[in-house]
């Protein structure tokens, strides 16, 4: 399928669905790891990992930035009929990520305990956080090359290859994960290993992919280093980079509060409503990811009537998908949380109530997550940054602070959906103002 045709609402959502599918699935075997550290390994070793995730993230933030915002300005160049230059931006971009994952790696195997101290990890947990976030970071090179290249196989037109990636890579963490873990008790130290091979081969593959594509969109060719257009990814991509720094500040945040109030239970419970957010939120980050691509192309062919069909019919697709999510966690919410935690009633009960209230901002966060990802396609990145810096930041970590005093715990839970709440009219507010400029009214 061409980034070119008319998308009536069924090649929309065959376009999308292997997108989707591979989100969904990376974070199932996402969860998968957690399943076996906390069942194999204990509830402190979860903590740890949890405690230690968000600093790994924000390494990691990086290939998504350049992924989500250098896929819509190379999209956008496809659309203006210049194959031959997109394909040296997109190679010049790949080679720039090279180099930052080596020095981002150099950097982080020094500050990886320093950094577990200041997330506030005990004596305790001070090992399994330096195991973990050490031998994750030794993979940090392929991880922002995987994490960019889910975005520009979709602009290859390969979006079933994409799926296929993330298939290997999950049935290879989790076949790892039960190999070093239940068989070989490797503890965190074999979880991290699996999680790391996974990516080397989620980045391997594709590499390989576009090194040979001589018939394809994209193709790695030689490339100069051309500043404008790495600043003007960097730009596009800001508010999936913002999104994935504020997430792991919040989270960090999340922890210091949790441990605060209930201690190292709270920061268990958390790290399975991100585990279980992770499937739920996946379907939109998905969708959202899968149609920018074809929301670049248009915007840069000036196809202005299919961009007001794509922004209409994505509209409505996640009025519908939201409900079905939030009704899916709703229902599910003890059986998920009994996965994590069967062993402990009292966490479980704590933990299935966090989710119930979290889940909430199903119905919400479709729209703002779509709305962000909209305005990157459009090469808008200060619109879609600060869509993203205002729900994934600002507004969260506000809620944070006051709704635990009004609220308690429950408030903790709650704050993510107040968040959403004020996004939402944030997110319909740009809409409207940029309806004239884009021409998608």
């Amino acid at each position: 399928m061409e980034l070119s045709e008319h998308f009536t609402y069924r090649k929309l959502i065959k376009f999308t669905i292997p997108t989707i599918i591979m989100m969904i699935f990376t974070s199932i075997y996402g969860v998968v790891d957690g399943i076996f550290v906390s069942n194999c390994v204990g509830a402190d070793a979860f903590a740890s990992v949890n405690l230690i995730m968000p600093a790994l993230m924000i390494l990691g933030s990086i290939g998504f930035m350049i992924g989500t915002g250098g896929s819509a300005l190379v999209s956008k160049t496809i659309g203006e009929g210049d194959k031959k230059k997109a394909n040296e931006y997109f190679s010049m971009l790949v080679y720039l990520l090279i180099i930052i994952g080596i020095i981002l790696t150099l950097i982080g195997v020094f500050v990886i305990k320093p950094a577990s101290r200041l997330l506030g990890a005990d004596d305790n947990m001070i090992p399994d956080c330096v195991t973990y976030g050490t031998t994750i970071i030794l993979f940090l090179v392929a991880f922002v090359l995987q994490n960019c290249f889910q975005s520009f196989i979709i602009v290859a037109g390969k979006p079933t290859f994409g799926l296929i990636v993330s298939i290997i890579m999950g049935l290879t963490n989790m076949f790892l994960d039960f190999l070093f873990m239940y068989v070989f008790k490797m503890g965190v130290f074999g979880a991290a290993l699996a999680t790391g091979i996974s990516q080397l081969i989620g980045c391997i593959i594709p590499l390989v992919y576009f090194i040979h594509n001589n018939d394809g969109t994209l193709r790695l060719v030689k490339a100069k280093f051309d500043g404008k257009v790495i600043i003007k990814s960097c730009i596009n991509g800001s508010s999936e980079m913002l999104t994935n720094l504020s997430m792991s500040l919040v989270n960090m945040l999340y922890n210091i509060q949790l441990m605060k109030y209930i201690g190292s239970n709270g920061v268990v419970a958390y790290g399975i409503i991100m585990y279980v957010g992770f499937i739920f939120v996946g379907t939109y980050l998905g969708y959202s990811v899968g149609t920018a691509p074809i929301i670049g192309y248009h915007y840069g062919a000036e196809n202005t009537d299919e961009l007001k069909s794509l922004l209409n019919k994505s509209l409505k697709l996640i009025l519908v998908t939201s409900f079905i999510m939030t009704g899916l966690a709703e229902i599910l919410s003890k059986l998920l949380a009994s996965i994590f935690v069967s062993y402990d009633v009292e966490l479980l009960e704590m933990t299935t109530r966090a989710i119930r209230l979290f889940s909430l901002s199903y119905i919400i966060s479709g729209f703002n997550i779509f709305a962000s990802s909209f305005f990157t396609a459009l090469n808008n990145g200060v619109v879609s940054g600060v869509i993203s810096f205002l729900r994934t930041l600002l507004f969260q970590v506000a809620m944070i602070l006051i709704l635990p005093l009004i609220l308690g715990l429950d408030g903790i839970w709650l704050a993510v959906v107040f968040a959403e709440i004020l996004a939402l009219i944030v997110s319909f507010v740009f809409l409207k103002l940029n309806k004239k400029k884009y021409h998608y009214a």
